[in-house]
Formats: C-alpha cells, sequence, structure tokens
C-alpha cells in the first residue's frame, strides 16, 4: 500500500542533503590543474595552478600565458616585428618608441648593468651573433671579429629617454638581446596575472625560471624545486642533484650543461662575458633564489659571468638574495651564500 511521505519529512530530507552537499564541497578544498609542457620563448614552459575551483584555475593558466606570449613578441630579437627588432635596426638612425614593459625592461637592465660592473648587459648582441654563427659553422670567431665586436658593446652607449619611452644607440651596429632578462621579467607578469584572474598558489617554470606563491600541492607544506645535477642529462629521479623548498619565491638557474656548443672540440656557454668577449668560464651552473623572476634572471647572468669569488660577494650584498654555484666538469663542487641552506630540502 503506497503512503504519502509528510511535508516535515521532506523538508529533513532536503536540509540532510544540503547538509552533505555542502560538507563534501568544504573538504573537497582546492583545485590544482596542470598546463603540461608548453613550447614559448624558444623554450619549455609548464604552469601549476592551484585555485578555488576548476574553471578559476584554467582561466588562471590561460592568462598566465597570454602574459608570456606578449612578452615574447614585444621583447623576442628573433621576430622581425617584435620591439626588440625594430629598435636594433633603427636605434642608431633616429631615437624609437617602444612601449612601457620593453621601457621598463631595459631600464631595469642598465640598473643591473651598473650594479654588475657590466656583467650584466644586454648590449652584448653583436657578440652573441658571433657566437650563433659560430656555433652553426663549427668555427670559433677571430680575435678581429671579437674586437670589432666588443666596439659596438656597452650600455653606456645605450641612451633611454624617459619622457617619451625612446631607445637610441651611440654607436652603429649594436644591438640588445634580452635573453638574460626577459624570461624572468615574463614570469613575474604571468605570476600577477594569476593572481588577478583568482589563482591562491601557483608555480611558473619558464626554461629554467621557476617561481611560486601562496598554497602549495595538496599534502605539501611548501612548493619543491629541483636543482639539476649538470653532470647527468636526464632531469628526472636521480638527475636532481638537491631540491629547494620555497613558499613565495624565485629560483633561477643558468647553466652550460643544456645551453652551449661545441665548437673546434671546447664546450662554450651561451652567456657572453663583454670584458673578453668570450663565452663565461668557471661555473657549470648558478642558481639565485631571490623575490621575483626579474631579479633572479638578471643576477644568476651576472654571477655567471662574474665568477664564484665576486659572484656570491655580490649576492650576499643583496637582502633576501641566495645562490648556489656549481663549478664545472669534473669537479661539480657547490659553494653557496651563507643563508641558501635555508631553503635546502634535508
Amino acid at each position: 500500500m503506497n503512503k504519502k511521505i509528510s511535508h516535515p519529512v521532506i523538508v529533513v530530507i532536503v536540509v540532510l542533503l544540503i547538509v552533505v552537499l555542502y560538507s563534501s564541497l568544504r573538504t573537497r578544498g582546492p583545485v590544482q590543474l596542470d598546463s603540461g609542457v608548453r613550447m614559448v620563448m624558444g623554450t619549455f614552459a609548464r604552469i601549476v595552478a592551484i585555485a578555488p575551483d576548476a574553471n578559476t584555475a584554467a582561466k588562471s593558466i590561460e592568462a598566465a600565458l597570454h602574459q608570456i606570449h606578449n612578452v615574447d613578441d614585444l621583447m623576442s630579437n628573433f621576430k622581425e616585428d617584435s620591439e626588440i627588432s625594430r629598435v636594433n635596426a633603427d636605434a642608431f638612425d633616429h631615437p624609437v618608441e617602444v612601449g612601457e614593459s620593453t621601457f621598463d625592461v631595459l631600464q631595469r637592465s642598465i640598473e643591473f648593468s651598473k650594479l654588475t660592473d657590466g656583467a650584466f648587459d644586454i648590449t652584448v648582441g653583436p657578440l652573441v651573433q658571433l657566437f650563433r654563427t659560430a656555433k652553426t659553422e663549427g668555427i670559433a670567431p677571430t680575435p678581429e671579429q671579437i674586437a670589432r665586436a666588443k666596439t659596438k658593446v656597452g650600455f653606456e652607449k645605450l641612451k633611454l629617454n624617459d619622457q617619451n619611452r625612446t631607445v637610441r644607440f651611440t654607436v652603429e651596429g649594436m644591438s640588445l638581446d634580452l635573453g638574460g632578462i626577459a624570461k624572468g621579467y615574463a614570469v613575474d607578469k604571468a605570476i600577477r596575472a594569476m593572481q588577478r584572474r583568482g589563482a591562491i598558489g601557483a608555480m611558473i617554470d619558464l626554461g629554467g625560471d621557476v617561481r611560486c606563491f601562496g598554497t602549495p600541492p595538496k599534502g605539501r607544506k611548501k612548493w619543491l624545486v629541483g636543482l639539476q645535477d649538470p653532470n647527468i642529462d636526464d632531469v628526472g629521479g636521480s638527475g636532481l642533484l638537491l631540491k629547494l623548498q620555497v613558499s613565495n619565491a624565485t629560483v633561477t638557474t643558468s647553466g652550460d650543461y643544456q645551453q652551449f656548443a661545441i665548437i673546434e672540440g671546447k664546450r662554450h656557454s651561451h652567456i657572453i662575458n663583454r670584458q673578453t668577449g668570450k663565452s663565461a668560464q668557471g661555473l657549470s651552473s648558478v642558481t639565485v633564489i631571490a623575490q621575483n623572476a626579474t631579479d633572479a634572471d638578471a643576477l644568476a647572468t651576472a654571477v655567471t659571468v662574474m665568477g664564484p669569488k665576486r659572484g656570491l660577494a655580490l649576492i650576499e650584498k643583496i637582502p633576501e638574495t641566495e645562490a648556489i654555484l656549481i663549478s664545472p666538469h669534473p669537479t661539480y663542487k657547490i659553494t653557496k651564500t651563507s643563508a641558501a641552506d635555508a631553503f635546502i630540502k634535508k
């Protein structure tokens, strides 16, 4: 025999269902979404987002990638229509106006050049081009070629006008290469975009520039960043020399174990020393831990050029910044700044 369920019973059942659903949503917690590996700015990128829901996580990743592509469009010297390509083509003939982001990077680049006594210098373009040609042809540049290229290098020859955001070269044949800072700047822009889109935590890895913020993956108290062993090509498992744990910081690594060329039987780093006109020597890997990726990127490049003694002395003077240096093959000796151990996972 059928019986009608009374109204009070229906109300109780509905209330119980709401409580169960609410409880389920509360215990589910934040969502983690991984972009997977993407190719951008000539390197590999990966973004992990932590957000209240999947839609927010996806939109924050999309916003981050948009910012990275935008920086690439503005600052790549491989793209003929980029602002930097326009500067390289025309800045000796007349001042070239650039956008706010590009001008910001140029200003900060000059600040780092002054801080590092020229160890970091975005005007190394002519020397970088010599390196690329040598890599393609397998023949090292001659001393005469290096000497000629060096006359076109020097941040002192780069003139910026703050009022109208223009760039000018004082020597014909100059060219800028933002390879030592643009990736870091792109990561910083991407992190800010993710925060605006509602991400409560994230990790962005753009070719060795890794910045993390906020809530880490479930089950962890901090974000973990692996430091690759330069003597092992494999980046997984045993290929890690050590692990760093960070909360709101950047870990940037520059080294000759991934980007290099064998020219006339010798290994050459892609990072150029403007004083010698040749590849930087003396360090296989430089990792800088800093508050933002722009600083970490520029400083990692500078320390690679400066070498262990001068490089460590510089980093020790900069607040909230640490470094881990690895000497070249075959020793691979690790040296660190005084407080770097605090970031190393035991």
